[in-house]
């Protein structure tokens, strides 16, 4: 243990010595009245993988690039390096009898992580790689910090997610992840403005934080001197604008939820919901499977895509089923011939499903789902149907007022989507929030508030309206094939530390 210690020290006192070397060269550059710090902008042509792709009508013409120092082969009068730029790594070859002695001599001294501008010649090597001949190095901001070792890269998933800076610069895929994510939010907002939905924005302060179950987080407005909380939902506010006769109207925003943190939640995530006045919840299937398969298309050029182990088709058309018959599909028990809340408790005793008092019939079958279902829901499937116990702004299902018009829409096993053919009776709503108020005197801190004013919003007249939300987090994992939530999001929620 000893000895490891005194290893831990002593590569401790290298990198001291290492970061002391790089303050000292920033030093002696300020003293000499070239501060690379002190320069503003420089004339990039270029970037890397343009110049490869180009080659053949760039050969023997100069460009101009600039990125972070990768790497360094000195060779006597002549150097290697490799620099990295937002679309990849090109080589440059830098001369003493090119760039000049003085220039060359600096050059020597530039560290791994500096940023430089390289304007030059594109050629070929004898081994057949395209670089750039340096004509002019230009030192654009000094590193004073020391990257990680280049071939092992950086794995430590802590460090990378706190780091995420460090984490893109070490991490080609992890670049390539955020590239694809704001392409994907491009492509549906292309998508949706295609179908003649505008693009809205709604507070995050809220008074009433409803829309969906979970704990918001609470802050005070010191200006009104008001509680007020983190948005957990969209929906309020979008449904008051298609009251208001905006008939197609969708945003992407942050929103807050107090909970906890795991490979699929993040307590600050993106959640896109949408409102389509005159249409119901078969008419958001049909939107949500066509926009999936759209944006699965433009941005991965394939609607067959690989996560983990398996291959996700969103080309054929999506699986339905309600929710009772998946139930009965996974476990022989249909709940249509369960009489009430009590047979339903008698059944989830005898399967060793976990309740609540409080729960009723409607909430057992959805634990039922939640327990047996839930993970055989690999390819796209929409479950339809649900209890009205669990979905208070919903519309009921005219011919079994006891479920209603509602579908989620499971992929790998995860809920991408939730939707509703919306409630739009103000009378019948106001008894959802009335049980909602019930649970939450019971101890459901999850439960909804009635909102009066969206509540009077309802009372003048919401049309017919169907509505859904989307967590693009998630969809960003599908189409990127990555594990965890917090591979899609550049600074995911961590634990402060010391």
């Amino acid at each position: 243990m000893a000895e490891v210690q005194n290893q831990g020290k002593e590569q401790q006192q290298d990198i001291n010595q290492l970061l002391k070397v790089r303050r000292e060269k920033l030093a002696a550059l300020q003293e000499a009245g070239r501060d690379p710090f002190q320069i503003t902008k420089y004339d990039m042509t270029h970037h890397s993988q343009e110049i490869k792709d180009g080659f053949e009508a760039l050969e023997g013409r100069t460009v101009s690039i600039a990125g972070r120092i990768m790497s360094k082969r000195i060779m006597g009068k002549a150097s290697f390096c490799n620099i990295q730029d937002l679309q990849g790594n090109i080589q440059s070859y830098v001369a003493r009898d090119s760039v000049g002695e003085e220039s060359y001599a600096d050059f020597k001294k530039y560290d791994v992580g500096d940023i430089v501008g390289i304007e030059g010649e594109v050629f070929k090597t004898k081994t057949g790689e395209t670089s750039v001949h340096a004509a002019k190095v230009t030192l654009l901001s000094k590193s004073l910090q020391i990257l990680p070792e280049k071939y092992h890269g950086l794995v430590n998933t802590d460090i990378r997610y706190r780091q995420r800076y460090t984490d893109l610069i070490m991490n080609e895929d992890v670049k390539k992840t955020f590239v694809a994510r704001s392409k994907i939010i491009s492509a549906i907002r292309r998508y949706l403005d295609g179908q003649g939905f505008l693009e809205v924005e709604t507070p995050m302060l809220v008074s009433n934080a409803g829309g969906a179950a979970a704990r918001p987080f609470e802050t005070h407005y010191n200006a009104l001197d008001e509680d007020v909380k983190l948005r957990i939902s969209l929906e309020l506010y979008l449904k008051r604008l298609i009251v208001g006769g905006m008939e197609r109207v969708y945003e992407i925003g942050r929103v807050f939820r107090n909970e906890g943190l795991d490979a699929r939640h993040n307590p600050e995530f993106t959640l896109m919901e949408l409102y389509q006045a005159y249409t119901d919840y078969n008419g958001m299937m049909d939107l949500t499977e066509n926009m999936f398969r759209h944006v699965a298309q433009e941005v991965c050029g394939t609607t067959t895509v690989p996560y983990g182990d398996v291959e996700i088709d969103l080309g054929k058309p999506f699986e339905r089923i309600t929710m009772v018959d998946a139930v009965k599909k996974y476990t022989d028990i249909d709940f249509d011939e369960v009489p009430d809340t009590a047979a339903a408790k008698k059944l989830a005793d005898e399967k060793g499903v976990h309740y609540e008092d409080r729960h009723t019939k409607g909430d057992i079958i959805n634990l039922f789902f939640e327990e047996f279902v839930e993970e055989h829901l690999v390819q796209p499937t929409f479950v339809m149907d649900h209890p009205v116990e669990i979905s208070p702004l919903t519309k009921r299902k005219p011919d079994k007022p006891d479920y209603v018009e509602r579908f989620e829409l499971f992929i790998t096993a995860r809920e991408m989507c939730n939707a509703y053919s919306e409630l739009n009776d103000p009378i019948d709503q106001r008894e959802r929030f009335k049980a909602q108020e019930e649970a939450l005197a019971a101890g459901d801190e999850e439960a909804n508030t009635t909102d009066e004013d969206f509540m009077n919003a309802l009372e003048i007249g919401m049309p017919p309206t169907g509505g859904i939300g989307y967590g693009i987090d998630r969809l960003v994992m599908l189409l990127t094939n990555s594990p965890a939530i917090r591979d899609v999001l550049l600074f995911p929620t961590m634990r402060t530390v010391d």
